[in-house]
């Protein structure tokens, strides 16, 4: 299989400086799709922006930690705390693991964010989740239920080969076994990520060396690009505006260039060029 590439730029939605990231990376780098928060406090003006650019994937980000709920907080009460926001991860990982009720909210809050997706008219490109949330079986599967009405096509696997360690092997092998599941059930995914072990710091040097080892197969490059580096609800530590830098550095679109890798969207990157015009026109024939 020859080598595909998409670059996908993360929390789409959550901030003004986000939004203004992904539309420069975009029209003036190597970015092709992002991951919308349908929640998020800048969501209307990131759809408004997608709208704007045709040729950027846009898919769905599943919040379920970190951020807010699209559901009112009194429907979700086991997935929130006091404030109304998402408990951390890890409670909620049990919660939902150990508790039905807790279940059933999860299951209803993520068919709200597909909902959500849907009224904004924007093609589902692909869907992903907030720091990985979809490696818990039971998110993967309330993403897979709530996805079938919503043309749910493709998600990630976050596959990073190369790092050593106990702690990497067994997220390889976790989601591995997430990928096995998810291709079992007719999805589309990419076969590895890049930028993993860097999150939060992927920068110019390190962009373009994982553009320029591209394997064969299909790769997300996946990062988090502002124009700020600090914003409300950012990453403390995180590079953001290195990372926007990276997007358009003159190096990493060279190296997307001589790659010879078909670059694009989930939907371009997994489908050959001729399946892709046969969608075109049957759609135009509908």
């Amino acid at each position: 299989m020859r080598r595909a590439l998409i670059v996908t730029a993360d929390d789409f939605g959550a901030a003004i400086c986000v939004n203004e990231a992904v539309e420069i990376a975009h029209t003036q780098g190597i970015l092709t799709a992002a991951s919308l928060m349908v929640a998020g406090e800048a969501a209307a003006d990131a759809v408004d922006r997608a709208r704007r650019l045709p040729g950027l994937g846009v898919g769905l980000h599943v919040v379920l930690a970190d951020g807010t709920p699209m559901l009112p907080a009194a429907q979700v009460p086991a997935l929130v705390g006091p404030d109304g926001r998402f408990a951390g991860m890890i409670r909620t990982a049990f919660v939902i693991a150990l508790w039905p009720p807790a279940r059933r909210q999860m299951r209803a809050e993520v068919a709200a964010q597909f909902a959500a997706f849907a009224a904004t008219g924007l093609p589902l490109d692909h869907v992903n989740s907030h720091k990985h949330f979809h490696l818990h079986p039971l998110v993967a599967s309330a993403i897979m239920d709530a996805g079938r009405a919503h043309g749910l096509r493709a998600m990630r696997v976050p596959v990073e080969p190369g790092a050593a360690g106990l702690g990497p092997a067994l997220m390889r092998w976790w989601a591995g076994r997430l990928g096995h599941r998810l291709r079992r059930a007719g999805l589309a995914t990419n076969d590895r990520v890049a930028g993993l072990a860097a999150t939060g710091q992927f920068d110019t040097a390190r962009m373009t060396q994982a553009i320029a080892t591209l394997r064969d197969g299909v790769t997300e490059l996946y990062c988090h690009p502002a124009t700020a580096d600090s914003y409300p609800g950012s990453a403390p530590g995180y590079a953001y505006r290195a990372e926007l830098a990276a997007l358009t550095a003159p190096e990493a679109r060279a190296a997307v260039a001589e790659s010879a890798a078909r670059h694009g969207d989930f939907r371009k990157a997994l489908n050959p060029p001729q399946s892709i015009a046969k969608e075109r026109a049957s759609s135009r024939r509908a």
